[in-house]
């Protein structure tokens, strides 16, 4: 994959009307070959795998919240970066999950060419699908370059999506938790 990469991007150079063997420019390819390598490796993770079966039992059944979870991730329409934070909560159902792993779930699914909504929608069924959460609730706030950077360049756009699955789509009184605990 580094390779093709490689030549890929010494093509946009060229594209663009630039001279791929000047100074500045001759380890680019090679750089950013690297730098997509690590911008995609989502592609490259299971759930399973970053999970590393960090799931234990509990008696707990009260709300847990994870706030402010960074994430970057690429627009799949521009391959331009977007950037924010995730606010994850779920109800145990007998199950917790390590702390880091809800980072790791974050950046496996930031880590594609995605859109915000289906990003979301990702990060709440996989928290669900390992744990088997009786509700989960999932909020992505996020700057889009591809808003900022060109088109109608609007500086301080940001998108909100939320995604609430079980107990949290039924019940407003544990929604309405969610969203005071996070103060959204």
């Amino acid at each position: 994959m580094h390779d093709e990469l490689k030549t890929s991007y010494r093509s946009i150079i060229e594209a663009v009307g630039e001279d791929p063997n000047r100074e500045g420019l001759l380890d680019t390819p090679k750089r950013a070959a690297k730098a997509m390598e690590y911008l995609t490796k989502g592609y490259r993770q299971t759930l399973e795998e970053i999970t590393n079966n960090a799931v234990f039992s509990t008696d707990a059944d009260d709300m847990v919240v994870i706030q402010d979870i960074e994430l970057y991730s690429m627009c799949e329409h521009h391959l331009l970066p977007f950037v924010g934070r995730c606010h994850i909560a779920y109800i145990p159902n007998g199950k917790v999950l390590g702390l880091s792993k809800f980072a790791r779930i974050v950046d496996m699914y930031a880590r594609r060419f995605q859109i915000q909504e289906q990003l979301t929608h990702q990060i709440a069924k996989a928290v669900e699908e390992v744990i088997g959460a009786k509700g989960v609730g999932v909020i992505v706030e996020a700057k889009h370059m591809c808003m900022m950077m060109r088109g109608v360049e609007k500086q301080n756009s940001q998108m909100r999506t939320s995604v609430m699955l079980g107990s949290f789509r039924n019940d407003s009184k544990t929604r309405n938790e969610f969203l005071m605990l996070i103060k959204r």
